[in-house]
């Protein structure tokens, strides 16, 4: 059973930081793009961040120059660095991954169960 475990979240003031980190388990043959949405209440999940295998980055222009995206692949894990962190930034983030699991023919997407990310003063 494959899984993504997402790490991290936590209060931070406006202005702080927090990194989180997402880490894939299970019988996995390959990760293929990874990235990190969220969900704050009342709202649909959007787009934050996306790294592909090979290291190329996509984000959304709310946090673009605030928050990185990296990954390690030999730990199947990606990370999101959040920086001057704002009111509007309070959400649940999620972690998604396009993966191959040993044994199977296609690639699915699977998503983690979330991390609260709350910025108040």
């Amino acid at each position: 059973q494959v899984q993504l475990v997402e790490s991290g979240g936590g209060l931070v003031q406006p202005g702080g930081s927090l990194r989180l980190s997402c880490a894939a388990s299970g019988s996995i043959f390959s990760i293929d793009a990874m990235g990190w949405y969220r969900q704050a209440p009342g709202k649909q999940r959007e787009l934050v961040a996306t790294i592909t295998s090979g290291g190329g980055t996509n984000y959304a222009d709310s946090v673009k120059g605030r928050f990185t995206i990296s990954r390690d692949n030999a730990k199947r894990t990606v990370f999101l660095q959040m920086n001057s962190l704002k009111p509007e930034d309070t959400a649940v983030y999620y972690c998604n991954a396009d993966l191959l699991e040993l044994g199977m023919p296609t690639i699915y997407n699977c998503w983690g169960q979330g991390t609260q990310v709350t910025v108040s003063s």
